[in-house]
């Protein structure tokens, strides 16, 4: 079974690895059949993954569905995260950002309804609103945690001065932000400012939308809609040149008897012990994969080889394309 850990100082218990669900329903097609991802989400529970994340815009709508009909049996010994914070039109299609504490209200009742749960483990601000100062978006989460509707704020994507802003409103519980091997930008500034606020922090993306697997490479085809065909680090060019990243995992995994994905996850839980990385996936031996990376131990000097290998590789291309990339950091 799986170690918990706590998300920082809020006393949020959760399994070290969680469960990113986004998949089953968005950006990486083919997706499966719907009772067959319940099927998956329940044999994580049963492998000892506590933690689960999700979002309104996420299909839009289906995915938190799908979360909330799998983990209905086991609620209780559960902790579900989703996420507010887009607008949508009338066919469901998501148009935009708000956080307007009387939309954050109305989502949060969709979400329950959804999830079928009567209170929101961990609710985060999906991307930081900027017609919203975010001291009216943390009062609004804070008038929920107050009705028990939900029991922790998070915060996503957002940059050091808006989560200290928020956290002096509603203490914060988590941020969930992009980071991994190859994208390192929080431990700049994010990752000092959660240790002094006692914040715990949730990497979304821990495998590089898949690329640290070492099952991508420059000849690999996705599907048309996949969300990797937009993405500037994707480009065939890009994977060739990055491809060195995914060869010195190789080389280290070989070593501790691990896969790259392992290694990558490991080094993960490794940089700090409020961490928790939530891989995603829609196959059961890559979930079997993944929660094995709790058992590898990597040793400083496992850790100093990666660091000084790594440090030698630069990477080419933009995490996201342009208008995304202007979403998040705020």
């Amino acid at each position: 079974m799986l170690h918990k850990r706590k998300l920082g100082s809020s006393g949020l218990e959760v399994s070290s690895l969680g469960l990113g669900c986004m998949g089953m329903s968005q950006s990486y097609p083919p997706f499966p059949d719907k009772a067959e991802m319940i099927s998956l989400i329940r044999d994580a529970v049963e492998r000892g993954v506590t933690f689960f994340d999700t979002a309104e815009v996420y299909g839009p709508f289906r995915n938190e569905e799908l979360v909330g009909e799998a983990l209905a049996p086991v609620r209780d010994r559960v902790v579900i995260a989703t996420k507010f914070g887009f607008v949508f039109d009338e066919d469901g299609r998501q148009t935009g950002l708000s956080s307007r504490p009387e939309h954050i209200k109305r989502a949060a009742e969709g979400s329950l309804r959804r999830l079928r749960t009567e209170t929101i483990d961990l609710y985060y601000q999906h991307r930081v609103d900027p017609n919203v100062p975010i001291e009216e978006v943390a009062g609004a989460v804070k008038d929920l945690i107050a009705d028990g509707k939900v029991k922790h704020f998070g915060l996503s994507e957002a940059a050091v001065r808006t989560i200290r802003r928020a956290h002096a409103v509603q203490p914060v519980t988590a941020l969930q932000s992009e980071y991994s091997l190859w994208w390192r930008a929080p431990e700049a500034d994010v990752l000092p400012a959660l240790e002094q606020l006692g914040i715990g922090f949730v990497p979304f993306s821990p495998l590089g939308k898949g690329f640290l697997t070492g099952r991508i490479d420059e000849n690999t085809a996705f599907e048309r809609s996949d969300f990797r065909n937009t993405i500037p680090r994707f480009t065939a060019a890009a994977r060739k040149r990055n491809h060195a990243l995914v060869e010195q995992l190789a080389a280290v995994a070989k070593r501790k008897k691990a896969t790259p994905a392992q290694i990558a996850l490991a080094w993960l839980l490794a940089q700090r012990p409020w961490i928790v990385p939530i891989p995603g996936t829609k196959k059961l031996e890559r979930l079997d994969e993944n929660l094995r990376a709790a058992e590898v131990e990597l040793t400083s000097d496992d850790l100093r080889e990666i660091e000084s290998a790594i440090s030698q590789i630069p990477i080419e291309g933009a995490r996201y394309p342009k208008e995304l990339e202007l979403m998040t950091g705020r």
